[in-house]
């Protein structure tokens, strides 16, 4: 490397909830004098993407684009796969920084493979142990950690999961970057750019807070989730469902014959960072199959119900954040029933401790990049340990 010249670290993301997590990361990295951050999107999620990007102030230095409709697993893998085969042919990095477990992350750190550029795995470490559940993404991350370089985990189990692979390269407990992004959305005074999440009275009224989208879920599992929102508004006046429903034909084929129109039913299309993170804020309580809302709700003391038959997040469970209530009608209607009758177990999880972060998860990992430089003498210290 010539005398003065700046170590070149490029982080590569596509999708929506990785762009809310590597935001906080691009921003320390950009303001770090002896690193060149570039950043590279592939638009796998283009909709939903751009928002972020706006609301961060980040401007990718490439743009991939690869999004069209109806994209199969093949197409985003491919499109990724070549399309970054071109940027690295063009700038050769010092360093790739890919995110958790998508299509775009395994895809990019293949093609860094290709061209010798070492990655770090951002969110490395989680597991089911399922092939198939979560899917495609439990093996996007055990392919991408056979790869990688360093591996940043969010925590000590993550870290201990690695280990027990028997994976390659150095590993570091630093949190999760998601909450970092919490510290910088999340505000006490705060109007909504939905109209309809304008109308909600959360004074008067218990909001829960549902995503689903993922697609081990799509149908039988997804109609399930719909009709056990619709129980627990049957049984509950007080109760107003808020469901920012995901542009996947697959689940708005399901989710809006079942929900559309119905009354203390509010759908909206995907909200804005800010919206959503403060949305959860105020909510009574969160129903997810997303991985992100496992980690970001306990961060805002709201207890999240999984909608899932597994996790590979076992940390908030064992923390007590976090409950798993399957995927079944009765399952999910009844646990979520039970919080909403019994103070004292709703105030146990809204109470428990996120193993998850403490704000500072981004400075850690570019700690941990300055060492692989040279540019520091030490390791950054560990996250929980």
């Amino acid at each position: 490397m010539p005398m003065n010249a700046k170590t070149v670290v490029m982080s590569v993301f596509g999708a929506r909830p990785d762009a809310v997590k590597m935001a906080p990361l691009v921003k320390k990295l950009a303001a770090d004098p002896e690193i060149h951050s570039v950043c590279c999107v592939t638009g796998q999620h283009r909709q939903m993407l751009d928002g972020i990007l706006t609301h961060f102030g980040i401007k990718p230095d490439y743009d991939l684009d690869i999004m069209t409709p109806r994209q199969s697993l093949a197409a985003i893998t491919a499109k990724t796969l070549t399309g970054m085969d071109e940027v690295f042919a063009e700038l050769q990095p010092d360093l790739v920084l890919a995110h958790g477990d998508t299509s775009t992350g395994f895809a990019a750190t293949l093609a860094a493979f290709y061209h010798k550029i070492p990655v770090g795995h951002v969110e490395a470490g989680l597991r089911t142990g399922a092939r198939y559940s979560p899917f495609p993404e439990e093996m996007n991350r055990q392919m991408l950690a056979r790869l990688a370089t360093l591996h940043f985990c969010p925590t000590g189990n993550n870290k201990r999961n690695l280990e027990a692979e028997q994976v390659s390269g150095a590993l570091y407990v630093t949190g999760n970057t998601v909450i970092d992004a919490l510290k910088m959305t999340v505000r006490e005074e705060y109007t909504f750019d939905d109209p309809a999440l304008r109308g909600l009275d959360f004074a008067n009224s218990r909001v829960l807070t549902v995503t689903a989208h993922r697609r081990e879920n799509y149908g039988q599992a997804l109609e399930n989730i719909c009709r056990a929102l619709l129980d627990l508004r049957d049984r509950n006046p007080g109760v107003v469902i808020v469901y920012p429903v995901h542009l996947s034909p697959a689940v708005r084929d399901t989710v809006m014959p079942l929900l559309s129109g119905q009354e203390r039913v509010v759908l909206t299309g995907p909200v804005g960072l800010l919206d959503m993170h403060n949305l959860i804020a105020r909510s009574f309580l969160v129903l997810t199959d997303s991985g992100g809302l496992q980690e970001e709700a306990p961060a805002l003391g709201k207890p999240v119900l999984v909608m899932r038959r597994e996790t590979e997040r076992p940390e908030a469970v064992a923390a007590g954040t976090v409950v798993l209530a399957g995927v079944e009608r009765d399952g999910i209607a009844g646990m979520a029933q039970g919080l909403l009758d019994d103070p004292a177990s709703y105030e146990r999880m809204a109470r428990a401790v996120n193993p998850y972060g403490d704000g500072h998860a981004s400075g850690r990992i570019v700690h941990a990049v300055r060492y692989f430089a040279g540019l520091a003498s030490d390791p950054p210290p560990a996250f929980g340990l």
